[in-house]
């Protein structure tokens, strides 16, 4: 475990915010609006990396240095010590966040979070047409 921390720490840091929808790019996406997923966990990036065969660490006492209520990032190793690419098919940063983006929005666990807000945010909004002004 000793010669694999050295190691992590060269490997390329790839935070939530990255590919989150929510954010804008000023606060720290770094990709297309259209191309990026809402509200990706550290915790499904990491598995996203799995299903790529692209080794991965998730590191969740990490904060974004932008926001640093939101925590958890994932080190990625993209290249081999001697220099190779440890997945032909990634050959960078940017090419890693648009097919982990592409693949959280189809993540196992993915379902069940986004099925309860949908339901909830219509609800929100039948109430909200039921504003006036009050009588006096």
């Amino acid at each position: 475990m000793n010669g694999e921390v050295p190691n992590i720490k060269k490997w390329v840091v790839f935070y939530p915010v990255y590919i989150n929808s929510k954010k804008t790019v000023a606060e720290g996406r770094r990709i297309s609006l259209a191309k990026a997923c809402e509200n990706p966990t550290c915790v499904e990036i990491a598995d996203c990396c799995n299903h790529l065969k692209v080794p991965n660490a998730i590191e969740i006492d990490k904060a974004y240095p932008r926001d640093f209520m939101q925590r958890g990032r994932v080190r990625v190793q993209l290249k081999k010590e001697d220099g190779t690419l440890c997945n032909p098919a990634i050959p960078s940063r940017k090419q890693l966040m648009f097919q982990v983006a592409e693949l959280v929005p189809r993540h196992p666990g993915r379902g069940k979070k986004q099925e309860a807000p949908m339901t909830s945010s219509t609800a929100v909004s039948s109430k909200s047409g039921k504003g006036g002004r009050k009588k006096r």
